[in-house]
């Protein structure tokens, strides 16, 4: 296995450190959607969703494809959907510890 460089795997981790950005990651953790597909299941606002968007973009944990007028997302491969599983997995043997913490660290 290759070193990987910390300061690259905070970026990474990064990417899924915001509520918006996992829910658009839940939103097309099964099938790819558009912008405006994405804003009205999560019930968001088109141009924060798209921050949000161009971050997961940037840290490599989605792709994007134009098609007519059209910008459609998905995840980058089957290794990140496999770690948002991995998070619920682990969620789930942790997660009264979870609710009682109350430091938040940035």
């Amino acid at each position: 296995m290759q070193n990987i460089d910390i300061d690259m795997k905070v970026k990474l981790i990064h990417g899924f450190s915001n509520k918006t950005r996992i829910q658009i990651l839940e939103s097309i953790k099964n099938q790819e959607k558009t912008v405006s597909q994405i804003v009205e299941e999560i019930s968001g606002n088109q141009s924060n969703i798209s921050q949000h968007l161009a971050c997961l973009k940037g840290c490599g944990i989605i792709v994007g494809r134009n098609e007519g007028k059209y910008s459609y997302y998905s995840l980058r491969n089957q290794h990140i959907r496999d770690l948002l599983t991995m998070f619920d997995t682990v969620l789930g043997d942790v997660q009264n510890d979870v609710a009682c913490c109350d430091r938040h660290i940035d």
